[in-house]
């Protein structure tokens, strides 16, 4: 899975936020805010990958544990889904 073209993160002021661009604006209205945790997730689905692998990469990065990891992942993917941003 990775992010679905005509999505870019944005840094502004210190806040990570996801916008539309492209002919995604037509569809998509509003934006999208992340915590650093979700920023380093959302740079990691800009490549193919899998939930594994960004359980593993989380867990390289940040001091946590597992089983919160694999939580959080698994809510961020969600979200994800939800709003219909992954292919």
């Amino acid at each position: 899975m990775k992010i679905k073209d005509g999505f870019v993160l944005r840094n502004v002021c210190g806040e990570y936020i996801v916008v539309a661009v492209g002919r995604q604006t037509l569809d998509f209205k509003g934006l999208i805010k992340l915590n650093e945790s979700g920023a380093f997730l959302w740079e990691q689905l800009k490549n193919d990958c899998t939930e594994e692998t960004l359980l593993a990469a989380l867990l390289a990065e940040y001091a946590v544990e597992e089983s919160v990891a694999k939580a959080d992942v698994a809510a961020f993917l969600a979200s994800l889904k939800e709003a219909e941003l992954l292919v």
